[in-house]
């Protein structure tokens, strides 16, 4: 162990010590902690989780060209747009946290996101493409790594595993297609399999497409690999959380009243 506790082993540790990640990230697990304690999420929490995967779906298709409402036959997936139906589709797999999807991602994270893209690109590429990560480039390399740090490779707090993966799947764009909502549900999945946010309640998604400038130069910076780029892509994804845990408080206060 080094003198601040981490794990000399550990490739992800120097990220926690980057300038206000810490900070960043403990102040996103105090706010999901006080959205899981809210009166109405305690025994309620399957309905507020079900308005946060909707609107994290929403969100996350904007971010991908999706449409900005909602048209007739969109809520439940069978909506005219590709990329929100596929969205839809991911939200519901990951809707109220401890399902089957999270048991994979825990043990078999490559086949997790197969699935994910599986379903946010039904409507986009050929059946064949489904799930089939590009073969072009160290793809399958960097792939294979990021499997290892998320089944035991890193000790580092929820939050900045979440924006690793998140980050590496933006920039890898293994599939081609639908890579954003994929990138995106994986950081989702770490936040509930991690405890995080066991049951999906906040909505980062939100902050993340409010402020979608941001987000892609801050993702810019992540694949740069900067110190100063991977700082602005953690502390952003810090402040999401944080923001999608003041969505999930809106959510259950709206459902008290």
């Amino acid at each position: 162990m080094t003198a601040d506790g981490s794990d000399p082993g550990d490739l992800l540790a120097p990220l926690s010590r980057l300038p206000g990640v810490t900070q960043a990230g403990d102040e996103a697990r105090e706010a999901l902690g006080r959205a899981h304690r809210h009166r109405v999420n305690l025994r309620g929490w399957p309905k507020t989780a079900a308005e946060a995967s909707l609107r994290a779906a929403r969100a996350s298709s904007v971010l991908d060209g999706g449409p900005l409402q909602f048209s007739s036959g969109d809520a439940d997936g069978t909506g005219s747009d590709p990329v929100l139906a596929g969205a839809l589709r991911v939200a519901e797999a990951l809707e109220g946290g401890e399902g089957a999807l999270v048991g994979v991602w825990r043990r078999a994270p490559l086949q997790a996101i197969a699935k994910l893209h599986t379903l946010a690109a039904a409507d986009l590429v050929d059946a064949a493409q489904l799930g089939r990560p590009r073969a072009d480039g160290d793809v399958g390399r960097r792939l294979e790594l990021l499997a290892d740090i998320v089944t035991g490779g890193a000790r580092v707090p929820a939050p900045v595993l979440a924006a690793v993966v998140h980050g590496e799947v933006l920039t890898l764009q293994p599939f081609g297609t639908a890579d954003g909502v994929v990138a995106r549900a994986v950081s989702r999945l770490v936040t509930i399999a991690s405890g995080l946010d066991p049951h999906g309640l906040g909505v980062p998604e939100v902050h993340w497409m409010r402020r979608s400038g941001d987000y892609r130069a801050a993702a810019r910076g992540f694949a740069s690999g900067t110190p100063e780029g991977l700082a602005a892509w953690l502390v952003l994804s810090g402040e999401a959380l944080h923001a999608g845990a003041r969505e999930a408080l809106s959510i259950a206060q709206s459902m008290s009243s």
